[in-house]
């Protein structure tokens, strides 16, 4: 990490008018995580304060922890154009509790807080216009929660009958195989369906 992104890590440690945030180095970036309550007012400083200037908001991201009873860490990531500089700002967030929308310190948070509902089902209490953005509107459950389902609940199709598009449930040709994820490089500890030809003295040229 370069000596002017320390420099601005003790600056905002210091000056960040915020309860409860830590402030620490993880690669070559910052990562400021605070309380979901005290969201707003750490986007506001940190995009309007001179020495920050992180006036361009360019993501939101989710990432689920199931196992955790707030499964849900929200990920800012901020640039100062001015100062050439990046901050990651998190909180955490259960399930059921709404984080505060970013939309009043940056507009362009809108766009980004329906992507995270839409996916992880995040929900952000002062959006306006909080609806699904990459799934189909009747869409059931969020694809990356790490609880879903591979093949999800329904599946599209086109049916010929009805010159439509139509929604049904998921229904699987054949059971789910019992995958071992271990390395082809290091073979498995079973027999293989076919190898038992192998062992019969089968095969040749």
């Amino acid at each position: 990490m370069n000596q002017a992104l320390i420099e601005l890590g003790e600056y905002v440690g210091a000056a960040l008018p915020v309860d409860g945030a830590e402030i620490a180095a993880a690669g070559d970036e910052l990562v400021l995580a605070v309380p979901a309550a005290e969201l707003e007012r750490a986007l506001t400083w940190l995009r309007d304060d001179p020495q920050c200037l992180f006036e361009m908001l360019v993501d939101i991201c989710g990432v689920d922890y199931p196992e955790r009873a707030q499964r849900f860490e929200v990920v800012y990531n901020l640039l100062s154009l001015r100062h050439n500089q990046r901050i990651r700002v998190k909180l955490s967030a259960d399930a059921e509790t709404p984080v505060p929308s970013a939309v009043g310190v940056y507009s362009a948070a809108g766009w980004y807080e329906r992507e995270a509902w839409d996916l992880y089902g995040i929900c952000f209490a002062g959006n306006p216009d909080l609806r699904r953005i990459m799934t189909d509107y009747g869409f059931e459950g969020h694809p990356l929660r790490k609880d879903f389902p591979l093949t999800g609940f329904v599946e599209l199709r086109y049916d010929d009958e009805q010159k439509r598009c139509a929604y049904e449930p998921v229904q699987l040709t054949q059971d789910f195989r019992d995958f071992d994820f271990m390395s082809p490089w290091e073979g498995a500890r079973y027999v293989l369906p076919g190898d038992e030809k192998a062992a019969e003295g089968g095969g040749g040229d």
